[in-house]
């Protein structure tokens, strides 16, 4: 039972990893003895979050690249493969939203949102699979973890392309489980709710906005780092292997509280 949720050794690459739940789960993994690589389009800032996340002995490696264009999936799949021979973990993070009005919402809305968010987890899937296959075992499967949204659940609000965008990926995740199975390979989502990050910093920064969402919470608070670290760790260990095609919710209890 101790090792249960030891991940001391793997090597995982973690898209959109140099901030918001990203980072998150690249610091739990680096703490836990996982070698990461992030990467993003903005190469200072990623740069920056490696240095930060290898400061107390851990590893982590920056590779910059765009991935809302399949030339950029590819990019990041090559430099991978000239270091490592395997991954034994993808986190398929980052992602997009854009917010406007109806009668305003443009095409950029949508093509912007939907590459980054749909098919940018495609195309990095397809790049690393060769190496992700190399790492699976029966007993040890390879993992990939998409983080989807409560907005792939919910309804409402102004940006139009967000939700689809992540029901888009919580139906690629039990696609892909399905397909990816034989080959020991288990495909799982995370959909987060109300967490500190850049994109959610219009509400967690702002005091009343804060309350506001977390009275809507039925654990009256949004999510910690520990809380994204902590479930991609337990998907990734020996205590996650038997799970897949699953999107679990990770909103402290809010979608249950939407459909009183």
């Amino acid at each position: 039972m101790k090792d249960l949720f030891n991940v001391k050794g793997k090597i995982a690459v973690v898209t959109g990893g140099g901030r918001g739940i990203g980072y998150m789960i690249a610091r739990g993994f680096v703490e836990s003895g996982v070698k990461v690589y992030i990467s993003s389009r903005k190469a200072a800032n990623l740069e920056a979050a490696a240095k930060e996340l290898s400061k107390e002995g851990g590893q982590c490696v920056a590779i910059p690249a765009d991935l809302s264009r399949e030339s950029g999936a590819k990019k990041l799949g090559d430099a991978i493969k000239e270091r490592e021979e395997k991954i034994h973990i993808l986190v398929n993070n980052a992602g997009a939203t854009w917010g406007a009005p109806f009668e305003e919402f443009s095409d950029d809305a949508w093509e912007r949102v939907l590459n980054i968010n749909v098919k940018g987890p495609f195309f990095v899937t397809q790049a690393l699979m060769p190496l992700l296959k190399k790492a699976a075992t029966p007993e040890d499967p390879a993992r990939i973890i998409n983080i989807g949204s409560v907005a792939g659940f919910t309804t409402g609000g102004v940006a139009f392309s967000y939700g689809p965008s992540k029901a888009a990926v919580h139906h690629m995740t039990k696609n892909w489980a399905c397909q990816f199975a034989k080959d020991w390979i288990t495909v799982n989502a995370i959909a987060p709710g109300a967490f500190p990050s850049k994109m959610m910093a219009f509400i967690t920064d702002n005091d009343e906005a804060r309350k506001a969402i977390e009275a809507r919470i039925p654990l009256n608070r949004i999510g910690s780092p520990d809380d994204a670290a902590g479930l991609a760790i337990f998907l990734s260990s020996r205590a996650g292997a038997y799970l897949t095609g699953t999107v679990i919710p990770l909103d402290g209890g809010s979608l249950i509280r939407s459909g009183e």
